[in-house]
């Protein structure tokens, strides 16, 4: 399918309402992998999360499609890095293509709302949290989210949304265990 939009994709500039219409019924799925992974790279994961909360949010609201605001939709961006994203990408998803499967279906509108819920937290995970390189473990983990919703597969599925919310949950102790030792720092004062 990736390839299938990279060699559509008009020349020179192409539009993220153009690849969302390209795209059609798997537009949830494929758009949170292109934005996971391009996530993954410093310096871009910060837009990248935050086009991710949008339709993440969507999920969550039960809409059909992703709809980005006009602004962000109409905006130019060259093809030929999303050529170069592709290219990156296809042979590693080929690979793990080869264990991905539909297995344990779920109930769509649960599963798109879960999944919505997770990578919108996943998301601002991405944006906000400041050391650097933190960004890959989240987009990593939607990436893989965003694989198994697209290939229906319940079982990864399952595993990844588990694998996030123990990500979570050790970020959410560093944090608490960070504001509790800062508090006892500040009383010695």
């Amino acid at each position: 399918m990736l390839q299938r939009v990279r060699d559509e994709a008009p020349e020179g500039h192409f539009t993220l309402g153009w690849l969302v219409a390209s795209l059609r019924n798997r537009s949830f799925g494929m758009i949170m992998l292109l934005l996971a992974l391009a996530a993954i790279a410093p310096g871009v994961s910060i837009i990248a999360g935050l086009l991710l909360m949008i339709p993440a949010f969507q999920m969550i609201a039960g809409h059909s499609a992703p709809v980005f605001p006009r602004r962000v939709a109409a905006r130019p961006l060259p093809t030929r890095h999303l050529a170069a994203l592709v290219h990156r990408s296809v042979p590693v998803l080929r690979y793990l293509e080869k264990m991905i499967h539909p297995r344990w279906s779920t109930p769509l509108e649960a599963t798109k709302r879960t999944v919505g819920s997770i990578v919108f937290i996943l998301s601002i995970t991405v944006v906000f949290t400041p050391i650097p390189l933190s960004n890959i473990v989240p987009a990593l983990l939607i990436a893989l989210i965003s694989l198994a919703y697209l290939e229906e597969d319940g079982l990864l599925l399952s595993i990844t949304l588990l694998l996030a919310l123990i990500m979570l949950s050790t970020m959410s102790l560093a944090i608490w265990e960070t504001i509790l030792r800062a508090k006892w720092i500040g009383s010695l004062w």
